[in-house]
């Protein structure tokens, strides 16, 4: 099958470390499987500076077309495609402005919806343009791929009208990193807890270091850098800061803990908590958040409120949880984890399209 996908969210050059990976994974799925894929990247000139992403001068970079434009796709978005040939099965767009340009060449489209799309979709700022674009977009659409069960349900909650056709594309993790179950985690005293994040506001690392403060027999390690790395310090010098750890630190210090909890808002999805259920690690995410959906709260992980008694309480809920109970959630995990693999995650979105063609 011919694939065209179209991102602003993907790296024209494997070693960016500012744009995430996950959908550049499908992309190496699909080509693994034999499929000849293809990638637009529409660059809004101002928003890459705003991002302080990478800028790369309109061109192709190996599989990757780069074309930067002015204005967000007002216009003739194939002015500067010339000779550019569109011979696909099936376009694939994610992110808004992926998928307005989609919309635009005429063919037959896939939107890829992100936590961005529904910020359009439901904040005033949007309303006079974006907003009515973007939904008619979607109306074209010949299918809506939502990022994770939470977007698909407020997505469908704010259109009904696209029940029939909506699904969700999780992304997956490399199945090679999946830790082998250790039946001594759990069996010494106290309660090790780890998170990594960048410091963002809505990754909510103050309200997981207030929560653990003064809690007997918890250590909570963070892995991670920011602006707000000396403010974070200050809560709970007890508290041990890593600083950036490599992918390999970070799965080794997850593999070392007993639960990861990352209380954030605002996640399209959340691939560190599934990093966290292949280390063993019991994992806390955010109620209506990221991979809820995929952790079942008292299943395979836990929910909780982004907010400090809920955190708290939780932990001492797990801290004092019959240690088998526990084994039991692990267990889970892994079975949850070997389902969501890269692999098996870009399949069962080609399925979903196979369906339409």
């Amino acid at each position: 099958m011919k694939i065209l996908f179209i991102s602003d969210l993907y790296p024209v050059k494997d070693d960016e470390k500012t744009t995430p990976k996950t959908l550049l994974n499908f992309v190496k799925e699909w080509q693994k499987s034999g499929h000849k894929v293809d990638v637009i990247k529409p660059n809004f000139i101002l928003n890459s500076f705003l991002r302080r992403k990478p800028f790369y001068k309109t061109g192709q970079y190996g599989n990757v077309f780069n074309v930067n434009y002015f204005t967000p796709f007002w216009f003739d978005v194939k002015r500067k495609l010339r000779g550019f040939i569109f011979d696909y099965d099936i376009v694939i767009a994610h992110m808004p402005s992926g998928i307005l340009f989609a919309d635009k060449l005429g063919m037959p489209f896939v939107a890829g919806v992100h936590n961005s799309d529904l910020t359009v979709l439901t904040k005033f700022v949007y309303k006079f343009h974006f907003k009515n674009r973007l939904e008619k977009a979607l109306d074209h659409a010949k299918n809506i791929a939502c990022r994770s069960f939470v977007i698909k349900d407020k997505l469908i909650k704010l259109f009904p009208k696209y029940k029939a056709k909506t699904f969700v594309a999780s992304s997956g993790i490399d199945k090679n990193i999946i830790a082998d179950f250790d039946e001594n985690r759990f069996l010494h005293e106290g309660l090790r807890i780890f998170t990594c994040a960048n410091f963002k506001k809505r990754k909510n690392i103050d309200l997981l270091i207030k929560a653990c403060k003064g809690l007997e027999g918890v250590k909570l390690v963070v892995a991670g850098d920011g602006n707000l790395r000396k403010s974070l310090e200050k809560i709970d010098r007890n508290v041990e800061f890593t600083g950036y750890l490599s992918p390999k630190e970070v799965l080794a210090k997850m593999r070392e803990s007993d639960v990861f909890v990352l209380p954030s808002v605002g996640e399209t999805f959340g691939m560190v908590y599934l990093e966290a259920m292949s280390q063993g690690c019991i994992t806390v995410c955010t109620k209506n958040d990221g991979v809820d959906g995929i952790i079942k709260d008292g299943e395979n992980g836990f929910l909780v409120e982004p907010e400090i008694s809920s955190i708290r309480d939780l932990i001492l809920k797990i801290k004092n949880s019959d240690v088998n109970y526990l084994k039991t959630i692990e267990k889970r995990a892994f079975e949850t984890v070997r389902y969501y693999t890269s692999e098996q995650c870009a399949e069962n979105y080609l399925q979903q399209i196979f369906k339409i063609l």
